[in-house]
């Protein structure tokens, strides 16, 4: 296989990674496998938990709540996104033999230099994007370390500052550890603190782990591929704010975790000896 990363690329990479975002390039062209009819029958055979495709017309903040359905199938969503007025992710798609060694090859070319800095990759993940013109993702954070490669059409990636509480409330982060949504309140005045990333195919951006964004795709249909995983420091960050979360409701006001290279050891300690204490009720 072609390496998608060259060594530039790495370096660069090297040099940001895990708080700072950055730009890439890659070499992922016209591969078989992110074709559109590849995708459409993609899309098909996922469970129905892997799949989730809505309208694209949609404004940043977006009420969790809201009806926001398309009302048309996967398949046909993606085969007619050049017209269909839709934003739809395939999810998981290391599922698929086929996509799992797509990921996984693409991952191993930044493994080296990701175990050094976070120690062992976990949790490889691959999430495929494809979007009508002008479809909007509204504003959101996601988990994972995470690379967007932007392979057909173009998008605006707007991101904000991770760990700031003025993007993202504390609330919010424990809400979402514990069960909650990921979409995020859009007020205008955040705009002021926002990093625009616009990707044209070939070029990548890396989101560092809950750092806000929303997407905003260009005037012809976009596809992307999302590379993610987890680390060590990723889960105990997670687990520490699903404690604050637990001292909260009970009435404290708890610091929120510190951002890499902090362990927050005790407090994902203490929300893991709670969690199977639940599990085991």
């Amino acid at each position: 296989m072609t390496q998608i990363f060259d060594a530039e690329n790495r370096a660069i990479f090297a040099q940001n990674y895990p708080e700072t975002p950055h730009r890439l390039r890659h070499n992922l062209r016209d591969h078989p496998l992110l074709a559109l009819d590849a995708l459409a029958q993609l899309g098909e055979s996922l469970p129905a938990a892997s799949v989730e495709y809505n309208r694209g017309d949609l404004p940043t903040g977006v009420d969790p709540n809201s009806d926001i359905a398309n009302g048309l199938s996967i398949g046909d969503t993606i085969r007619t996104v050049d017209i269909c007025r839709s934003w739809a992710v395939l999810k998981n798609i290391e599922q698929v033999p086929e996509y799992r060694t797509l990921l996984l090859d693409l991952l191993g070319e930044l493994k080296p230099i990701i175990e050094r800095r976070t120690g062992a990759m976990l949790m490889p993940q691959g999430f495929i994007f494809v979007s009508s013109p002008d479809a909007v993702t509204p504003y959101h954070f996601d988990p994972e370390h995470n690379i967007l490669l932007q392979l057909k059409g173009s998008k605006t990636m707007t991101q904000f500052p991770a760990g700031d509480p003025a993007y993202a409330p504390d609330e919010t982060h424990e809400a979402y550890h514990t069960g909650g949504h990921r979409n995020l309140v859009w007020r205008e005045e955040l705009a002021c603190g926002a990093t625009d990333w616009t990707l044209e195919p070939g070029q990548a951006v890396f989101v560092p782990v809950m750092a806000p964004h929303h997407v905003k795709v260009g005037p012809d249909p976009s596809i992307s591929l999302s590379i993610t995983w987890r680390s060590d420091w990723s889960y105990a960050e997670a687990d520490a704010r699903a404690f604050n979360s637990v001292l909260r409701k009970s009435g404290l006001r708890p610091r929120a975790p510190g951002r890499y290279p902090a362990r927050n050891k005790a407090k994902a300690f203490a929300w893991r000896v709670i969690r199977k204490l639940r599990r085991a009720g």
